[in-house]
């Protein structure tokens, strides 16, 4: 695994980029509320797991039901979910050996992520990442967010 890091004050700091298919890359995990509002994002490199990044990025979130795609279909994700007293609403992945009911009627709504993520994409300084620093990308990715709170 390879990951891009810069010296900063002396201290190594990862800049969330990775190889992947695409090439040089990085991830933004984000989560929404039920409008459609952007709450909070984490970036990770290209090459990163998903399901890695769920956990952090919804701990200190209150929810009655989390809607992911299967890309987070992880034990310890639904356990977390669950013990939160939340529904969790992701499909099963292929190779899992007991498959979970999913409320396909509630899993529609999660075309409002996916709705984020498309407007994200309008901003060209997000989905090509001119940013070199991992906070600048950030600072660009809250600012644009920002517009999306006031649309």
């Amino acid at each position: 695994m390879f990951f891009w890091s810069i010296k900063k004050n002396g201290t190594q700091e990862s800049q969330a980029l990775g190889r992947s298919k695409g090439g040089f890359t990085t991830k933004v995990h984000g989560v929404c509320d039920a409008l459609g509002n952007p709450l909070h994002f984490i970036l990770s490199p290209g090459q990163a797991s998903d399901s890695k990044y769920a956990i952090p990025l919804i701990h200190h979130l209150r929810y009655k039901a989390l809607l992911a795609d299967k890309g987070y279909d992880a034990d310890s994700i639904i356990s977390h979910i669950l013990s939160n007293g939340a529904r969790a609403i992701i499909p099963s992945k292929k190779n899992r050996l007991v498959k979970r009911n999913l409320d396909a009627e509630l899993y529609k709504e999660r075309h409002k992520i996916e709705c984020l993520f498309g407007f994200l994409k309008h901003y060209r300084r997000l989905f090509s990442r001119f940013e070199k620093y991992a906070s600048r990308f950030m600072a660009f990715l809250h600012f644009v967010s920002t517009l999306q709170w006031l649309k």
